[in-house]
């Protein structure tokens, strides 16, 4: 039997201005005009030099529950008219939705999504579209800047308790997108299928302590008989030297790893493996967790570290917690339409967007160009259109990428970029986007 609780409307996941804008539209007639609204970053955050496109499963997910019920239409009711609560009341999205596939890379102007239809169906869905993308966008490009510092070795997610409980499982979720290997938030498994990861912290080796001292190898002891000897023992609670000759005395050679959480993480790596090998446990892991960033963690390459546990600044976004997405109405009737303020600029009309690459699959620029025009010429260099249908009149396209097929995106994009791409200075964008009229 299915106890799945049945999934709750997001159609009040937005901001009043819009529904005010819908009234606004249906009294002067202006509703049913047929538009492009387009999502962009005008610029990446500072230094970047690429973004990651995350959340559009989870995005297209809600959008199949934006729904106004008799809860919904309640709240709304209190500052809208009746023909606009009867218009709320039946409101199913009819339009067309194209966008870059979840995973892709993406730079300054790339048209990442294209919401097609009325005008009232679409303007309703900017913020529930730019709350998810900015928010997953950003954690995924903190978290693939982590996995390009640490040169393939294993990445653990544990920053629920550094953000918003329910923003949590999308942390996750967009971590291993970006090629993170594990969470601790158990939600994520739940929902996401992220894979899980845990042990004990502190608390656990404190609880063992008495009145005639502290029992570190009887906390190691109950963990191991729990767990097994493959588990990984957090040696820093006391003394780190005591604490990692107890855990070989409890559990023997074949520990699985140790975890490191404070002090200089590097010099400890080295004095711990030294110690490690020195007492036969050569294939035991080294684990480090602590405030580790992309700049953290590159320092330690070079250090005997097996594996990272990221946690605040992964959550965060590392100093850049949302993507700078922006929903714009960019065609109104088949007549391109532009914003004009100062530094909020747009580009008028429905666009498309090609990417260019070299023959060895280094990418070298993006042209975005008027979807009513033809493709660019592309000057002998290999062309791969980048907007893919999502949506048609009103229905998610079937068979729409897997997490896993997403992040394997991910990490090929990343393989695909010009070395300097890469690095974590502050720098222009790895290729440029050229806008054709």
């Amino acid at each position: 039997m299915d106890t799945t609780p049945p999934a709750a409307s997001t159609a009040l996941l937005t901001d009043q201005y819009e529904l005010t804008m819908l009234a606004a539209a249906l009294a002067d007639g202006s509703a049913r005009r047929q538009c492009t609204f387009e999502v962009f970053a005008r610029r990446l955050p500072h230094g970047r030099r690429y973004g990651v496109v995350a959340g559009t499963g989870r995005l297209l997910d809600a959008l199949a529950e934006f729904r106004f019920g008799a809860s919904e239409l309640e709240i709304a009711a209190g500052f809208l008219d009746e023909r606009t609560l009867d218009w709320l009341r039946a409101y199913r999205f009819g339009g067309d939705i194209d966008g870059y596939r979840e995973g892709e890379l993406y730079f300054p102007g790339s048209p990442i999504l294209s919401v097609r239809g009325s005008f009232a169906e679409c303007v309703v869905l900017e913020t529930l579209i730019l709350s998810i993308l900015n928010h997953d966008s950003a954690i995924a490009a903190a978290a693939a800047r982590m996995v390009s510092a640490a040169g393939g070795r294993r990445m653990i997610e544990m920053g629920s308790r550094r953000t918003h409980e329910l923003a949590a499982p999308a942390s996750a979720r967009a971590a291993y997108l970006a090629g993170f290997d594990a969470t601790s938030n158990l939600e994520a498994v739940r929902r996401y299928g992220v894979p899980g990861a845990g042990t004990s912290a502190h608390a656990f080796t404190l609880l063992h302590s008495g009145p005639d001292g502290q029992h570190e190898a009887a906390a190691f002891r109950s963990q191991i008989e729990a767990l097994g000897v493959g588990t990984t023992l957090l040696v820093d609670t006391f003394d780190i030297t005591q604490g990692v000759a107890t855990a070989i005395e409890v559990a023997g050679p074949e520990l699985g790893g140790v975890r490191i959480d404070s002090g200089d993480l590097g010099v400890l790596a080295r004095q711990v493996r030294d110690q490690l090998d020195a007492l036969g446990a050569t294939r035991t892991r080294i684990v480090v967790s602590g405030d580790l960033d992309e700049y953290s963690i590159a320092g330690l390459r070079a250090e005997p570290v097996d594996a990272y546990g990221v946690g605040t600044s992964l959550v965060t976004g590392s100093g850049a917690p949302t993507a700078g997405m922006v929903y714009k109405l960019v065609e109104v009737a088949g007549v391109p339409v532009a914003k004009r303020s100062s530094h909020k600029e747009s580009r008028g009309g429905t666009k498309r967007a090609v990417r260019l690459s070299r023959p060895t699959g280094t990418i070298v620029e993006e042209i975005v160009y008027p979807a009513a025009g033809t493709r660019p010429d592309t000057a002998g260099f290999e062309a791969r259109e980048l907007l893919v249908p999502l949506v048609r009149a009103g229905e998610i396209v079937p068979d729409r990428p897997t997490l896993r097929e997403s992040r394997d995106l991910v990490a090929q994009g990343r393989v695909s970029l010009p070395w300097e791409g890469l690095k974590l200075s502050a720098g222009e964008p790895a290729i440029p986007t050229t806008f054709l009229e």
